[in-house]
């Protein structure tokens, strides 16, 4: 993205109906910058509609704004959902490098006659998926990449509290809290603006990371003792947690986030492994994967799990049962011994 290229389209005039939507399985960065996006359009005059394919975590439902995010798999927002897309003059597309990220909401993002605008951080964006695309792979969120964006059209220190949290909040859940991918002096020129809006960073942190049901604590100790398998002379673990499981422990959405980070506290673990069964598609599970230093989760989930993301953090699906699961995971370690040892 050139910088005379970064003029922010979608600030430009008054009125018209915008939809912002995000991946599958949304993330705080996907969340957090929608709903930046919203406020942003709103202030700006225009009718802004945040779309999701599903659910999103619980411990962002505080997020202003969020109470109006719609969810495809929800059946009360559907026929919204339809009207909103038909009636779009602008699509913005956030936080995805591929249509197929849309899930269930590709058909009709695709179908839509509304020019779209792509505005990412991940690698290798398909670029013909949207008339126009801002993609910074170096940046450590879609979040900053609007920061990025707002200081060139110079509406950076013209925006909102509310605007200033969700921008945050997006950089934040992405970096783990500023502990990875995020060593670039810039990232906290962008977060004294922030801060200088009035936002309560401290707040913000607990609200993401300290708000436990006791459920999750429960699983949490379960898992740590029961599911998960150190392999020393590899440096690396492996957690497991099943529907079976989640149910026993009544596990709310978004109870399981950050657990894959757990196990890289334990001294000289390199790589951490979450194998997650899907809850809306059971047979189907969700890798999570997390490295320090230069090992490559993006190109173990590209390889193996269909699924890439960034060198250390990344995700991947397997269609097929946990025990399965494992043995693919194992395979794939087995790959990288030497790196891991």
């Amino acid at each position: 993205m050139k910088s005379e290229e970064a003029t922010f389209l979608p600030l430009k005039g008054d009125g018209g109906s915008v939809i912002i939507c995000a991946h599958v399985n949304p993330d705080g960065d996907a969340i957090g910058s929608a709903l930046a996006l919203k406020h942003i359009l709103e202030r700006k005059g225009k009718q802004a509609t945040v779309i999701v394919p599903n659910i999103f975590p619980d411990f962002l439902k505080w997020l202003p704004g969020a109470d109006a995010i719609l969810v495809f798999t929800n059946a009360k927002h559907k026929d919204q959902i339809k009207t909103a897309i038909s009636e779009a003059e602008l699509v913005i597309v956030c936080d995805l490098n591929q249509p197929n990220r849309l899930a269930a909401l590709e058909q009709d993002i695709m179908e839509s006659k509304a020019p779209r605008i792509l505005i990412d951080h991940h690698l290798d964006p398909m670029r013909d998926f949207c008339q126009t695309v801002f993609s910074e792979p170096d940046m450590c969120a879609t979040g900053e990449v609007i920061c990025h964006l707002l200081r060139e059209a110079g509406e950076l220190d013209s925006i909102t509290l509310d605007e200033a949290t969700c921008l945050y909040t997006a950089m934040m859940c992405d970096t783990g809290a500023f502990s990875f991918n995020s060593n670039r002096p810039v990232i906290y020129e962008y977060i004294s603006h922030l801060l200088a809006r009035g936002i309560d960073k401290d707040q913000i942190y607990r609200n993401v990371f300290y708000t436990a049901t006791e459920g999750r604590l429960r699983l949490q100790g379960y898992l740590l003792y029961a599911g998960m398998k150190v392999l020393h002379d590899r440096h690396t673990a492996i957690i497991t947690l099943t529907n079976e499981e989640r149910r026993r422990f009544k596990i709310k959405n978004g109870d399981t986030e950050g657990f894959v980070n757990i196990p890289l506290t334990i001294l000289g673990m390199r790589l951490s492994i979450f194998i997650n069964e899907d809850t809306e598609h059971p047979g189907t599970m969700k890798l999570s994967l997390r490295s320090v230093g230069d090992f490559p989760c993006d190109q173990m989930a590209s390889r193996f799990f269909g699924g890439g993301g960034h060198k250390n953090a990344s995700g991947g699906k397997l269609q097929c049962t946990m025990n399965e699961a494992v043995e693919k995971v194992m395979a794939a370690i087995n790959h990288y011994t030497d790196m891991l040892k």
